[in-house]
Formats: structure tokens, sequence, C-alpha cells
């Protein structure tokens, strides 16, 4: 399997981070191909794709591509190695993904692209009281074995209460995987993370303070675009999800309440997604969210 990411060395930790970036412009200023907050084509070609947040790009920060042997992207991931955990998993569905051969292949794994001293493995699981919930689910990926089996990197999970990762998270996950038919889209975007980036949106740190001290979001959220033959928004729309990390749901099948949209998101999780949509496009798909669109009632 091919993995490339960006390398960084602990003395680079001392250095400041950098400024979120916002995605909110005049339209009335905008072009049909400006595009003022897309990620830089020298992050990588990944980067560029319509799945990514804006990276953030600092000194803690590792942007991570797994690839399967034929070079195709699997998915990516935004890692904090300060905190030892990813801040969004992103990937996309398109015809390709239509074959689900493979099953679950439960192939537990570090990942080596990691530096040692900044990864997760078992350890920090065992003991915690949280499962390991993935982030691109096992599931999402069944069209090849390595696909599959890359999904269980360490890197690719988020500490989840049971109740909550065999609930209300796998209800979402299978809504969203069934958008993935060729009568829905042409291409589906996907990215999705637990909030890690300030106290207040932790749930708790186990083991805190120590070598393998576990962050547990407090939210989880999923961001989604679609593309197809529709002519508004030149055949773009948007939804967002953002879910307590919670065990005590009434009805772990009742999504509705919880959707957002790409803005409300933003705003609740300090992320910019779909940062590499032209500016016109993005703005329009992200102020608004109608949930008839996405088969809710």
């Amino acid at each position: 399997m091919r993995h490339t990411y960006h390398h960084i060395t602990p003395l680079l930790l001392l250095l400041a981070t950098p400024l979120l970036w916002n995605c909110r412009y005049n339209s009335d200023e905008l072009t049909p191909t400006t595009n003022r907050n897309a990620n830089s084509a020298a992050q990588g070609t990944a980067a560029t794709r319509l799945e990514m947040p804006h990276l953030r790009s600092g000194v803690v920060d590792m942007f991570l591509v797994k690839r399967t042997s034929n070079g195709e992207v699997n998915f990516c991931i935004e890692w904090d190695i300060a905190k030892k955990a990813q801040r969004w998993t992103a990937f996309r569905w398109d015809n390709s993904y239509l074959d689900l051969r493979i099953s679950r292949s439960e192939a537990w794994a570090v990942d080596t692209d990691i530096p040692e001293a900044y990864r997760t493995d078992q350890s920090f699981y065992s003991g915690s009281g949280y499962t390991r919930g993935h982030i691109c689910a096992s599931a999402d990926r069944r069209n090849s074995l390595e696909a599959n089996q890359q999904t269980f990197l360490y890197s690719n999970m988020q500490p989840q209460l049971y109740d909550f990762n065999g609930g209300i998270w796998a209800n979402l996950e299978m809504k969203v995987r069934g958008w993935n038919n060729a009568s829905f889209r042409d291409t589906l975007y996907v990215c999705r993370g637990g909030t890690i980036d300030s106290r207040e949106n932790l749930l708790e740190i186990v083991r805190e303070n120590t070598p393998q001290q576990l962050l547990v979001p407090k939210y989880f959220f999923m961001a989604i675009l679609c593309k197809n033959s529709s002519q508004a928004n030149g055949g773009y729309k948007a939804i967002g999800f953002w879910l307590e990390h919670r065990k005590d749901y009434a009805d772990d099948k009742t999504l509705a309440p919880y959707i957002k949209s790409i803005d409300e998101l933003e705003q609740l999780t300090g992320l910019d997604f779909f940062c590499n949509l032209p500016d016109h496009i993005e703005n329009q798909v992200e102020a608004t969210v109608t949930p008839t669109a996405w088969g809710f009632q």
C-alpha cells in the first residue's frame, strides 16, 4: 500500500500555529473561477480534492493520504501530532465503490506514516471505556481488501461510547451510505470527525498528562457534498450533521433533528469544509440545507 504525508519534526512544535481561515465572501465580488480559500496544490494533489476541508497545515499537523497500491486515494486524514488525535477523515464515493465484495477485514494496525512518538495503538483504548470508532467506516470501503484494511488504521479511529458507536452514529453512517447510488449522485464527498481542538469540546481526557492520554470528543460531525446532474448550483448540494457524544438517545434512528447547514457546522467545528469549490458555488450550497432533497420529511 502507498501512503503520502507531510513529515513534521518535533522541533517545529515550538513554533506558532496558523490563523483559521474563513470562507465567507461577498458574492458580488466573485467570478466563476474565484476560490480564495482553496488548498494549495503545493500541499499535494490530494489536498485539492473536493472532499477536503481547508488544511490547517500548522506545525502540529500531518496531512495523511492513504492510497491503495494502484495509486488511488482511499481517504485522507489531518492528524494533530501534539494531541495524538485526528481532526477529520475525508473520502469520496463514486461508481467505483459500488462493488461490495469484501467483508470486514479486522486488520487493526498502527499507522507507521506517523512518527512513533505521535501515533496511537490498541494500548490507548484498552481499559479506557471507549470503543475504537471508525471515522471512514469499514462498510464504506468494501470495494477491495486493501481499501478495507486501511480503514482499520488507528489514525482513522476516534474513541466512542459503545452505545453511540453502535447506535445513532452507525445509523447515520448507514443513511449516508444509502446515498451512494448512481440514481442519487455522480460523486458523494464526505468529511467526518470528532471535536478535539478545544477543551470545552472534549468529553474527557483519559489518562491525562501521560504518554497514552486519549482525547474523547464531546461532539461528532459529518459534512456531505453531493454532485449530480441537477442544474441548480452547478449540480451541488450539501448537508451537515452534529451529534453530541452520549449514549442515551431515546430514538437513535431519528436523524433529522441533527441536520445543520455547512455554514452552521463550520461555526460549531471551526473547520472550513469543501474549500476547493469555486467560492460562488461554495457560498450557495453551504448557506442553507433542504432536508427533503436528502430524503428527510
